[in-house]
């Protein structure tokens, strides 16, 4: 059975990405670097065609680190359209390039954030954050 306090404890790292809250920074020797779009169109962003998010992921440590990779996007007015995540495990020295999938539906600029967080559910960051911005333009 789900208790209203378990319910509550799930949605906290959610509710901490939708309100810019602080988070509880580890910083441990995961990095994430060279965040960029990849798109059908090499040098635009166009909507209603699939982009994805990229970033290179390392694990400078001697021992394995689970993450979650999570990407928000915001409109121009603040406002959240998008947040999505995968979760893994990077065994010592391993460098990843996790990506995600986003396609616009409107034209405008837009805030993406990279997070990497030890889980979805312990929103303990491995590592600053990424921020990219982006222009979205029309077919």
């Amino acid at each position: 059975m789900i208790t209203l306090n378990s319910y509550l404890l799930a949605l906290l790292p959610i509710f901490l990405l939708l309100n810019n809250a602080v988070f509880a920074v580890v910083y441990d020797d995961t990095t994430i670097q060279n965040a960029q779009l990849v798109s059908q169109d090499e040098d635009k962003v166009t909507v209603d065609k699939q982009v994805m998010i990229m970033a290179d992921l390392s694990n400078g440590q001697d021992r394995a680190q689970k993450f979650a990779y999570i990407v928000q996007i915001r409109d121009e007015n603040g406002l959240v359209i998008s947040l999505s995540w995968i979760t893994g495990s990077l065994t010592p020295g391993q460098t990843f390039s996790p990506a995600l999938s986003w396609t616009p539906i409107s034209s405008g600029i837009y805030t993406i954030q990279i997070f990497v967080w030890e889980s979805v559910n312990n929103p303990d960051a491995l590592s600053p954050p990424l921020l990219l911005s982006v222009e979205v333009v029309d077919n």
